[in-house]
């Protein structure tokens, strides 16, 4: 309400329209009416979305498609700004509405209850995007202040501003100058500046998380893990296991599983899996960029449905540790490859950069051209160690144990040594420009 007092009102009647339909179906089992109440909550709440966030992507496609054909239609454009987290608690209210349809919970009676799981405000702005079944009982609990969730959310929250203000935040200076200047780098600084963002989205993204569980925690309030170390993944279906967890399991959830999911044959589990990803890029953004980024991970998902139902004629030791590690490798390359798109401010820049990529001079290896993408070799390379460092907490967390298990468990001394390095690495290498960095998934 702060930055703009009306758009509290969409937030409001989404919760009162997704209040009233779990109302509405607990009082009925007539199959007809219930679905007729399901339909109007998601006819409500997903036309607000569209008006608000695709209608001017929409009527511009319209456009365009028109006068290749010949007719001007001079669709009007809106000057709406894109409310905040409207994404995010949309599809949390939506899945309410279909888990007591679902009669997998009973209808919240409490209204203030229910407003409190759809606008609960660690997780609003870029979730993790709760489950009713998990948040709603949580919300009706006695939670007080106890050290243990003092002690790791606190954690969780140092964790998470580590990577926001002294990785993402950094790696965001370099990247920013590729992509908004791409045709001014080639080679080493075009690939150097693609890495980086590889490694900004996931740092950004996951730290936000991190700090929305530590707050949440405090309060006793645990929400779920959206990240599982995702670059550690040997194939896009298992990075997307582990990549924003919420987003994917409520796609599986709420539109691959009515769709039919694996249930109607092949051909129609592939088209499910193609559909389900083309909207998950829509659903990050009203542009072209996104549907491409959105279709090519649903294209490859496919593909690799397809690939493992024929035998290798190569008889690899899928257990050896070179093997584990090709994959892994491989996959991230992949999927940086495709942050090219939800990155690049246009489709043309998208094509630049990809370009641009294979066009190399032996030289920039060493003429420091890279450091002309706005880091100084000091703060480059230390930039660098601190990936480094977080990739070793990532690997330890993936394939050995949870590390703040293993820091919980060790001495006062060690762990206070620890907590107090970490604050003054926030304070000394964290970046505090003037221009503000937001959190990535704040568009969305």
């Amino acid at each position: 309400m702060n930055w703009n007092a009306s758009y509290a009102l969409l937030i409001a009647f989404s919760t009162i329209i997704t209040y009233l339909s779990g109302i509405f179906l607990g009082k009925t089992n007539e199959k007809k009416t219930r679905k007729l109440i399901v339909g109007f909550s998601f006819t409500v709440n997903l036309l607000i979305l569209f008006f608000y966030k695709y209608f001017n992507f929409f009527s511009a496609s319209l456009d365009a498609i028109f006068v290749y054909c010949g007719i001007k239609l001079n669709l009007p454009e809106l000057g709406f700004l894109l409310p905040v987290g409207i994404s995010f608690y949309t599809f949390q209210a939506l899945s309410y509405t279909v888990d007591v349809y679902r009669k997998e919970i009973e209808p919240e009676k409490n209204i203030g209850i229910y407003a409190l799981f759809v606008s609960f405000f660690p997780q609003l702005v870029a979730g993790p995007i709760e489950r009713s079944k998990h948040l709603l009982p949580q919300l009706k609990e006695l939670n007080q202040l106890t050290y243990n969730n003092l002690k790791s959310g606190s954690y969780l929250i140092l964790w998470g501003m580590f990577k926001k203000v002294v990785i993402a935040d950094n790696l965001s200076i370099v990247v920013q100058t590729l992509y908004n200047t791409p045709q001014d780098f080639t080679g080493l600084e075009t690939t150097i500046g693609v890495l980086f963002f590889s490694i900004q989205i996931f740092c950004d993204f996951s730290a936000y998380t991190d700090i929305a569980r530590g707050v949440s925690r405090l309060m006793g309030i645990d929400l779920m893990k959206n990240f599982d170390s995702p670059y550690f993944s040997m194939n896009i279906t298992e990075f997307w296991r582990r990549w924003h967890i919420s987003l994917s399991t409520w796609f599986r959830d709420y539109m691959y599983i009515p769709l039919g999911g694996s249930r109607l044959g092949v051909n129609r589990t592939y088209l499910n899996l193609f559909l389900v990803f083309l909207t998950s890029g829509l659903w990050h953004g009203a542009s072209v960029n996104f549907v491409i980024w959105g279709a090519l991970h649903g294209i490859l998902i496919v593909l690799e449905k397809l690939l493992s139902k024929n035998t290798s004629v190569f008889n690899f030791n899928k257990e050896q540790f070179s093997y584990k590690f090709f994959k892994i490798i491989t996959n991230f390359l992949i999927v940086t490859f495709l942050w090219i798109f939800f990155r690049a401010n246009t489709f043309a820049d998208a094509l630049i950069i990809i370009s641009n990529l294979f066009n190399w001079d032996v030289n920039n290896l060493f003429n420091g051209n890279v450091y002309n993408l706005g880091l100084s070799s000091g703060q480059f390379w230390i930039t660098i160690l601190f990936v480094f460092i977080m990739l070793v907490v990532e690997y330890y967390n993936s394939f050995i144990s949870s590390i703040s298990g293993f820091v919980m468990n060790q001495s006062l001394v060690f762990r206070w040594s620890l907590y107090l390095g970490i604050v003054l690495i926030i304070f000394i290498f964290g970046n505090y420009g003037l221009e503000k960095q937001e959190f990535i998934y704040f568009q969305f």
